[in-house]
């Protein structure tokens, strides 16, 4: 008989900063003295674009935050706000270290070919965003997902042939787009046991409460 499980379904982007705060808001969840009676917790992870039509060589982030905000000061001041969260959870966001904005197509191809391997996708998710936010490297470089890969105890070589082979990105693709049938259109977005859902990074109780739920409502 197999064990009962939580399942966590994590719709998210590479590029969203309140995704890896939600990812650690999630981790303190799960470290709370309660926690420890869920069952088994599965999480995977899904994919959605923040900037669908982004080109595929992605933008300076410059000209990003000129088109989404309007300028650098209505930016500076939403990146206090990130950072002032992100420190809130441990993080040190470098928030104006970012120079180029990237598709992150491939970045969600890379979570898929580790999923495809059987690696640990929340170690992967972890040092993309990581790559991203704390150390500003283009994550939309197939060569940077490569070394991500390699650092991740992946093969770097396969990884890169996986996120530059067009079949694959279709694949990612079209799940990014199944994805907003549901509805789903700002990220993070939980899903737990594939019937409660929680939209945006809420403090640990909220989410731990909502996990707690879903285990009720499947038994």
């Amino acid at each position: 008989m197999n064990s009962p499980t939580l399942t966590i379904d994590i719709v998210s982007d590479i590029v969203c900063p309140w995704c890896y705060i939600g990812k650690r808001k999630l981790e303190a969840a799960l470290a709370l003295p309660d926690a420890a009676r869920l069952p088994n917790v599965v999480i995977r992870w899904h994919p959605f674009q923040l900037n669908p039509d982004m080109p595929l060589q992605g933008v300076p982030r410059q000209q990003y935050l000129e088109d989404k905000f309007g300028g650098p000061a209505r930016a500076a001041e939403i990146y206090e706000q990130i950072r002032a969260a992100g420190q809130a959870v441990g993080l040190t966001l470098n928030m104006d270290g970012i120079t180029h904005q990237p598709n992150t197509l491939a970045a969600h191809t890379l979570i898929a070919f580790a999923q495809a391997g059987d690696f640990d996708t929340n170690d992967v998710t972890e040092r993309l965003l990581k790559a991203y936010f704390v150390e500003n490297r283009n994550i939309g470089s197939a060569d940077v997902l490569a070394e991500i890969a390699e650092e991740a105890g992946l093969n770097g070589d396969d990884a890169r042939t996986f996120v530059t082979d067009t079949e694959h990105l279709d694949v990612v693709a079209e799940a990014d787009v199944n994805i907003r049938t549901l509805g789903i259109s700002g990220v993070p977005f939980f899903i737990f046991n594939q019937q409660l859902t929680v939209s945006g990074a809420h403090d640990p109780a909220t989410l731990l409460a909502a996990m707690q739920q879903a285990v009720i409502n499947k038994g």
